[in-house]
């Protein structure tokens, strides 16, 4: 049975994780993949200009292992559930992969069987980021300095892409 894919991609702290977790919920014979998990480790990330270390960014990503991590589980499901013959679409795999860069990788473009890209203000993104605890932590600035810039770049190649994405804009509360 093939795997139906959602990818589910956008602004940091824009809810993806949040969406991903709530649709798993309501899904039956789902999982989730989240880029996050797929980070190199610190010493391996460059740092710009600025002395930031440039974690929105493919490089910052082992997306190979990751590529391998999609690949395992989609087999997984897709042999945990057997032959299509008799099988109804409640028994269809789902696989949710989610995370903030993956439109923007090339392999993965024939992937998606439904794609979303959620956004959310600026003001709004900013104050979410301030409550999360990251490690390394954030330094003053980076947001700024980086994150956002990033993301905005990101956004706007994603865009460009030729595929239909299916736009979202996150509540605010």
């Amino acid at each position: 049975m093939k795997t139906f894919v959602i990818g589910i991609s956008g602004v940091t702290n824009g809810g993806k994780t949040t969406l991903a977790k709530n649709l798993q919920k309501h899904l039956p014979n789902c999982s989730i993949i989240s880029q996050d998990d797929f980070f190199k480790p610190e010493s391996e990330i460059e740092k710009d200009k600025n002395g930031f270390l440039q974690y929105d960014v493919l490089e910052a990503l082992n997306m190979e292992k990751m590529a391998a991590a999609v690949s395992s589980q989609m087999e997984n499901l897709e042999q945990s559930l057997g032959p299509t013959a008799d099988r109804i679409a409640e028994e269809a795999a789902i696989l949710i992969i989610e995370g903030f860069l993956l439109f923007n990788y090339k392999p993965f473009d024939t992937l998606w069987n439904r794609s979303y890209f959620l956004t959310i203000p600026y003001e709004e993104c900013k104050r979410r980021r301030s409550t999360r605890v990251y490690e390394p932590p954030d330094p003053p600035g980076y947001f700024d300095g980086h994150v956002w810039p990033m993301y905005l770049k990101y956004r706007k190649e994603m865009e460009d892409i030729t595929w239909e994405v299916g736009k979202c804009l996150s509540p605010t509360t």
